[in-house]
């Protein structure tokens, strides 16, 4: 039986998939908030609201810390890296097929045209 571990870009990239957990992280990229101020702006239960948060936490992607009864969260940008290197990675890998393919189109082009005197 092989059973899948997910690596931090997976969790990541998961997280980063529902509009509300990036809605979140914008929210949080003004500033620390409680719990119940992440909440406020959403038609959602404060338990569903702490589902969303502990994905963000799984992934490195909020810090959270307790306080009396408040739950603090702030954002932590550090995993966002690992993705900005993975797309950096596959543009550059793309531009460059494109680039290349562009260039044999090209190529065939003229082999293939009458050539104009």
């Amino acid at each position: 039986m092989n059973v899948y571990h997910q690596q931090p870009l997976d969790r990541v990239l998961q997280a980063l998939g529902h509009p509300i957990r990036r809605q979140i992280l914008v929210h949080l990229a003004q500033g620390v908030a409680t719990v119940s101020d992440i909440a406020q702006p959403y038609p959602l239960s404060l338990n569903a609201i702490s589902k969303h948060l502990k994905v963000l936490e799984s992934a490195g992607l909020i810090q959270r810390e307790v306080i009396g009864r408040e739950h603090y969260c702030r954002i932590r940008t550090e995993p966002l890296a690992d993705v900005t290197n993975w797309l950096t990675y596959y543009q550059t890998f793309w531009s460059s097929r494109l680039d290349a393919m562009e260039q044999a189109l090209i190529t065939k082009k003229r082999l293939t045209s009458p050539t104009e005197e």
